[in-house]
């Protein structure tokens, strides 16, 4: 499988941006599809994740103002962002979980995309 993150960008404090991931292979829908974000100086860490039965599941910093979708005709998860601040400044990266279930771990996903930079000025 292979990803292709797009959608980042500069955008002001209170804008909206749209990301998307688009897969190769046949399985796509079988896999639970994760988003993370890297800052600077910082570990990668998860933002949120859609499982295969196309439940999510979303962290703390991200709950309510982000949401993970997937269009398994198109084979790409996308992740609106809304109300972004500068703290959401980060390279995000696109990632899918062979298993289904979708984690919270990194280390739980299979294969990863190679990131698009956001980067929300104030």
């Amino acid at each position: 499988v292979q990803l292709q993150a797009s959608g980042g960008g500069l955008v002001q404090a209170g804008d909206s941006l749209r990301l998307s991931c688009a897969a190769s292979g046949r399985t796509f829908s079988s896999y639970a599809l994760g988003w993370f974000r890297q800052a600077p100086g910082k570990e990668r860490e998860f933002a949120a994740y859609i499982g295969r039965s196309g439940s999510t599941y979303y962290s703390d910093s991200v709950k309510g103002r982000f949401t993970i979708s997937r269009d398994n005709a198109k084979k790409t998860v996308y992740l609106q962002m809304n109300s972004l601040k500068p703290e959401d400044t980060a390279v995000y990266y696109c990632a899918a979980d062979r298993t289904g279930d979708g984690k919270i771990s990194r280390y739980g996903y299979d294969y990863w995309g190679q990131g698009t930079q956001v980067t929300v000025s104030s």
